[in-house]
């Protein structure tokens, strides 16, 4: 039997499902990708692992997003980095490590911003920091930039799902103001990026900008020969837990 999930209420009405283990210090928070639930194998392999250490761990869904409130289009950056400090600050006591899938690498980075006393640590898989403005539009045909201007937004194909993506002017206007990869990331805690070498959605040089723009010493960046975009077979759900596990067993040692 399914567990059903849990349900914060925001400050505005909307409310965001999630489940959440308790556990040791730090705690690990998953932050998942765009279109994508906290029901993924990534999620859920990592929920396993945490409760095999004895670590307290938390998955959640954003605005829009699985069995969260709100309609996807309606969705921006903004609004999900907010839900993902909402779910830091109401649900959370201790330090985290916060782990990023592909967009969820950039909400990690914006939550790690906005929060930075309470982030212990950083992992990224396939993080996409900046897609709204460095890579979706390059991509966008004359017709579908003729749409976003007198429709308010377009569709591209969804290599993972039948249905396609609506992207819509605001998500790409408003991500504008959330951009992290031109100055430095005024972040110092350990980062750990693992990123595949034939990823056609995120190229592999965004992990190496985000390991160069980023201020913190302790940065390691794993390149997966002939990894996509996904990373999501056991092997490597695999490699992403043995990453996580060391980077809490380092900072056990440290604390």
């Amino acid at each position: 039997m399914v567990k059903p999930p849990e349900i914060l209420t925001r400050d505005d009405g909307g409310t965001i499902a999630y489940h959440q283990i308790t556990g040791k210090s730090p705690g690990v928070m998953f932050l998942t990708g765009f279109k994508s639930d906290m029901a993924g194998s990534k999620a859920l392999a990592l929920e396993d692992a945490c409760r095999h250490r004895g670590q307290g761990f938390i998955r959640f869904d954003y605005f829009g997003h699985g069995q969260s409130s709100g309609a996807f289009e309606d969705g921006t950056i903004g609004r999900w980095k907010d839900d993902a400090v909402c779910v830091l600050d109401q649900l959370t006591d201790h330090p985290q490590v916060l782990v990023g899938s592909s967009m969820g690498g950039w909400i990690m980075l914006l939550t790690a911003l906005a929060r930075p006393k309470r982030i212990a640590g950083l992992v990224g898989t396939a993080a996409a920091p900046d897609f709204t403005e460095d890579l979706i539009p390059d991509a966008f045909s004359v017709q579908q930039k003729q749409q976003l201007e007198s429709q308010g937004f377009t569709e591209v194909p969804n290599c993972y799902d039948d249905e396609p993506y609506k992207i819509t002017k605001a998500l790409l206007d408003e991500g504008r103001g959330h951009l992290v990869l031109r100055d430095e990331i005024p972040l110092d805690c350990p980062v750990r990026l693992i990123h595949g070498t034939d990823d056609e959605d995120v190229p592999w040089r965004t992990s190496q900008a985000i390991a160069e723009k980023i201020r913190s010493q302790d940065v390691e960046t794993l390149f997966v020969k002939n990894g996509d975009h996904r990373l999501s077979e056991p092997h490597d759900l695999d490699r992403l837990c043995r990453t996580l596990g060391r980077l809490l067993d380092q900072l056990e040692q440290s604390a």
